[in-house]
């Protein structure tokens, strides 16, 4: 009976979220809420906990980046990013996704590429390097992305399970595994990426579009497309602070003889630093920079927070009422089948990304079981973050959207048969080598 009962209940939760990826955006959050009232009020469930940590960390962090967003930070360090790219063009396909990682760390959010697309579709064109290649593997890099930012919602997720008793793996833990881990699976993808499609003098569809005159030759002497952004001081301004906030994030977690200490004699967790500094950099750049408050809520980097706190509160609401209810079964039965391959984990984050494509929502959703299981967390930090690749599997993101239509040689696809994208090789590769290295990372130096 108590078998029926939990492959009951399981189903219930696997509905919500499918009919939740169905509708997408705060759908999520909803048929989330949905599922925790199905469990509570018809099988007697006690309701789980909201996941109050993570989304005030979500919150406070959305607030920074859109004050930051406002005042033209995100801009300046586009401009940034546009010129370090610009530096080595014959390498675009190492240096743009490396370069879109790294300010995606930074700003905590993926949105950062949209403006960098044209400036690497241009400079991959003009130097004669399909430009699908870099396109391609730029966009997926910055799912990782997320699973190395002190500031992104994931993180906000991770760190609230597992910087707890009995774990105590605090966010310089997850870090110092994560963001090796990311960047020899973005370097090792390149080379894999840099083969993919037919060389630009190779490609029949390319050849047809130079001979009928609708795209130029390559090497022709064009002006790069450079991004439509706005370079100000007090972008720059709003960008160093918020920057320097994750700074001190990182170095409040280093060194935890810098933190005050709580009522009773310890120093402070990193989920109320976190909203600390998130906060005062806010509140700096209220004051240096003078964004209009007013315009905060227009951001997209406010919306998209917003969804996916919204996201985030309903599904991980879910699936703690569930696994609350079967921790012991969980820890014992599928628990001991993840310790003995754990490769499942991995597959289970990457499947709820696919499904979701909410970083968070896979976290709140996988890791507590993976943690049940007792994973070593260096091993599981490792698998996660390479997991997170699994957003840009199905072609429905809308970077990647954003990617196809920047390339007018149009080469970056979005196919018909969902598998047959330009996104889909690049998205199994980095998932693959990042995962690799997070393991053998995790392994050498992870909790």
């Amino acid at each position: 009976m108590e078998t029926v009962l939990f492959v009951t209940q399981l189903l219930v939760v696997l509905g919500c979220i499918v009919m939740g990826t169905r509708s997408s955006g705060v759908g999520l959050g909803l048929w989330g809420g949905t599922g925790v009232a199905i469990l509570v009020f018809v099988f007697q469930l006690a309701p789980g906990n909201p996941p109050v940590d993570a989304l005030l960390i979500v919150l406070v962090v959305v607030l920074a980046s859109s004050m930051m967003q406002s005042a033209g930070g995100i801009d300046w360090m586009v401009s940034i990013a546009a010129k370090l790219i610009e530096k080595s063009p014959k390498q675009i396909t190492l240096v743009a996704p490396l370069v879109a990682f790294l300010f995606s760390v930074g700003a905590g959010t993926s949105n950062i590429l949209y403006p960098l697309l044209p400036v690497i579709q241009d400079l991959a064109y003009r130097n004669g390097i399909r430009p699908s290649r870099p396109l391609s593997l730029s966009v997926v890099a910055t799912g990782v992305a997320l699973a190395c930012s002190p500031v992104s919602a994931a993180m906000a997720a991770m760190v609230t399970l597992t910087d707890t008793a009995p774990w105590n793996f605090e966010l310089v833990d997850i870090l110092k595994v994560t963001i090796p881990a990311a960047v020899v699976g973005i370097v090792l993808s390149s080379i894999v990426v840099n083969r993919l499609g037919k060389d630009i003098a190779e490609d029949p569809e390319i050849q047809a579009k130079i001979a009928a005159g609708d795209i130029p030759a390559p090497h022709a002497n064009a002006q790069a497309v450079r991004a439509e952004v706005t370079v100000t001081k007090a972008g720059r301004n709003a960008a160093t602070i918020f920057l320097l906030g994750v700074a001190a994030i990182v170095v409040f977690g280093l060194f935890k003889g810098l933190r005050p200490l709580d009522a009773e004699g310890d120093p402070v967790a990193m989920t109320p630093i976190i909203e600390i500094v998130m906060f005062v950099a806010g509140t700096l750049i209220l004051l240096v920079s003078r964004p209009k408050v007013a315009e905060i809520p227009t951001m997209t980097v406010f919306k998209a927070g917003m969804v996916s706190a919204i996201a985030l509160f309903g599904l991980a609401w879910l699936t703690d009422t569930f696994l609350g209810a079967h921790t012991e079964l969980i820890a014992g039965g599928v628990g001991g089948l993840v310790t003995a391959v754990p490769w499942i984990f991995a597959l289970g984050v990457f499947l709820v990304c696919v499904l979701t494509t909410s970083q968070s929502t896979a976290t709140r959703t996988i890791v507590p079981i993976g943690l049940a299981a007792g994973i070593p967390l260096g091993l599981l930090s490792g698998m996660w973050a390479g997991a997170f690749a699994g957003i840009y599997l199905l072609p429905t993101n809308g970077s990647q959207i954003a990617a196809a239509n920047f390339d007018t040689s149009g080469s970056t696809k979005l196919g018909t048969k969902l598998v047959d994208h330009s996104f889909f090789v690049p998205t199994l590769v980095l998932a693959a080598t990042t995962i690799a290295a997070g393991a053998a990372f995790g392994a050498l130096w992870g909790g």
